[in-house]
């Protein structure tokens, strides 16, 4: 994908010279120039997330297109109403890129922000394909790439459903079920949860089958009570409650233990123990340790577009 945003810059750039001059009188430049500039964006955009967060790249675009507008209407139009000039091409789209980038990257940074499903992780609850919605400012009004906690909102709760950044490589955006929180001791054993030593509640519910890459799978389908919450879980009989082979050295792994039969992790604070609903096909805290709430992007709260199941669309999530 990162030869592609490249791609795009070049092919940007190439357009931009081929375009020509703005025709004296014209309104506005060549279409050439126009898709040209948008492709370089788009490209820069795309290029830089291979290595910042899309927060930081949005942040970074921001800053410059404002700080070139406030010097094309502060600076620079005075001395062209004076000298009878017009303003150039990059001071054009700078101004015409900002509002539209301020606006998205306050929407995303603080009120909502889309995410697809990649896995079956989350199943049955959430299914690939599904794009979600995630509440940006339940868990706090945060400070942008930093994600430091600036207005307290809420605080999370044992079993919702929370995007974050992966603590192996925060780039990447993981969703889970929270399961633990600061100071809870959670327990999974021969496929039963325990937190703090009460068993959460389990009603079997039929059976559920899906495809993946690999051929159908078949699962047993429980319902969950926790916290208030009801929700629908999977579990395989013939898998391990935990592969031991797969769990990862991460910071705290002294506060666990594990064997054949399963897990107990004690939580340490400012951190989350999670879990997929899909308990045994899901990369979660029981291999790659504790999410710190630096971490935590939201509350994945609604599904607002599935192509392949339009069913889905407006499903809110449980």
């Amino acid at each position: 994908m990162f030869w592609v945003f490249v791609a795009l810059i070049v092919v940007g750039v190439v357009l931009m010279l081929l375009s020509g001059k703005k025709k004296p009188g014209a309104k506005d430049y060549p279409a050439a120039m126009q898709w040209g500039s948008l492709a370089v964006l788009v490209g820069v955009f795309g290029t830089l997330t291979d290595y910042w967060s899309i927060t930081a790249v949005m942040l970074l675009l921001v800053v410059l297109s404002g700080v070139a507008t406030a010097w094309d209407k502060w600076v620079a139009e005075p001395r062209r109403k004076v000298e009878g000039g017009e303003a150039g091409f990059l001071a054009e789209n700078a101004r015409g890129f900002f509002p539209v980038l301020l606006v998205v990257f306050v929407l995303r940074s603080f009120i909502a922000e889309p995410f697809v499903i990649p896995s079956s992780s989350m199943r049955p609850g959430l299914v690939v394909g599904d794009f979600i919605l995630v509440n940006k400012f339940t868990y706090g009004i945060r400070l942008p790439v930093l994600n430091s906690v600036l207005v307290p909102v809420n605080k999370v709760q044992h079993g919702d459903v929370m995007v974050f950044n992966f603590p192996v490589d925060p780039k990447k955006n993981f969703i889970k079920r929270v399961i633990g929180l600061p100071g809870d001791t959670v327990e999974y054993r021969n496929k039963h949860l325990t937190v703090n030593g009460q068993p959460v509640a389990q009603t079997p519910d039929g059976s559920y089958d899906y495809r993946e890459p690999a051929g159908e799978l078949h699962a047993d389908r429980v319902t969950e009570s926790y916290n208030g919450k009801s929700y629908q879980t999977l579990a395989m009989p013939d898998k391990s409650p935990v592969f031991l082979e797969a769990v990862r050295d991460f910071p705290g792994r002294d506060l666990c233990r594990y064997d054949d039969s399963g897990f107990i992790c004690k939580v340490p604070e400012g951190k989350y123990f999670m879990m997929g609903d899909n308990r045994d096909n899901s990369d979660d805290s029981r291999y790659w340790g504790f999410v710190d709430d630096s971490l935590v992007v939201g509350k994945a709260f609604m599904i607002w577009l599935n192509a392949g199941a339009p069913s889905r669309i407006g499903t809110m999530i449980r």
